[in-house]
């Protein structure tokens, strides 16, 4: 069934959401300019890159509609994460480097209800049914936001971005002794809380107090596929690689979550 949500159970206390890896146009596809520039900032290969979290006992929740139809990560009101700097909405009408996306002038408020209620109500009545399923189990959550984007996006940021961007919202969302133990595993190419700070998602489901911790990673692409200095139709996306460098340290990250214990 076209925009089904992706569930895969798991037995430990580990959720791992993708909301950004979908390239499904659903309905939609005949209002963008191009399914090429609508599709360009997917996070491209990251439910392939942390496949291996399955076998370890995490619970995975994809979303596998494009960011470009309904953003499942933004403010579900409309409200920026990022007020005063460049960002997308909750149906972005432009892309990461500032390209119009629609023909015309995008969605109206009807339309925007109507892909609010076909997709982002179903990813997040899946996500939340998952993270009360294992905090039923456990007695905590962890929920790990998985993301990538572009190293370089003059439009969002300057230079290049560091190879891991952790974010907790200044650590409202998350108990900091598992930032520490993510941030343990990434060596010293990280930041935290710096140009993303966490999504909806993770500022929204965050509450250690009440036994659910949420973490959001932000990779810089750079770490497992190759990325061509001007991105465009005949070069991106580029293959996940073969031997990702930064493999071995996802897999000490995500382990890092699965023996958090609040």
């Amino acid at each position: 069934m076209p925009g089904r949500i992706e569930v895969a159970r798991g037995n430990s206390p580990l959720i791992v959401a993708f909301p950004h890896t979908g390239t499904d146009l659903a309905d939609c596809a005949d209002a963008f300019v191009s399914s090429w520039l609508t599709r360009r900032d997917t996070d491209w290969h990251i439910h392939e890159l942390y496949a291996f979290a399955q076998a370890l006992g995490a619970t995975t929740v994809r979303m596998p509609i494009s960011r470009s139809v309904i953003d499942v990560n933004r403010d579900p009101s409309g409200a920026s994460l990022y007020p005063g700097q460049a960002t997308t909405e909750l149906c972005p009408t432009t892309a990461f480097d500032g390209d119009p996306l629609y023909v015309g002038a995008g969605p109206d408020a009807d339309e925007i209800a109507r892909r609010r209620t076909a997709w982002f109500d179903p990813y997040h009545a899946a996500l939340a049914g998952e993270i009360a399923r294992v905090k039923a189990i456990h007695g905590h959550a962890v929920l790990y936001d998985a993301h990538s984007i572009r190293s370089r996006i003059p439009r969002l940021f300057d230079g290049a971005l560091p190879q891991f961007n952790i974010g907790t919202n200044g650590g409202a969302t998350c108990s900091p002794r598992l930032t520490a133990a993510v941030c343990t595993a990434c060596g010293p190419d990280q930041v935290v809380d710096g140009r993303f700070r966490g999504g909806w998602t993770t500022r929204h489901y965050g509450q250690p107090a009440h036994g659910v911790h949420a973490i959001q990673m932000e990779l810089a692409m750079r770490g497992y596929m190759t990325e061509p200095d001007t991105p465009d139709e005949s070069n991106w996306p580029t293959p996940m690689l073969a031997h990702p460098p930064i493999a071995p340290v996802l897999r000490a990250v995500i382990h890092a979550c699965l023996d958090f214990r609040p």
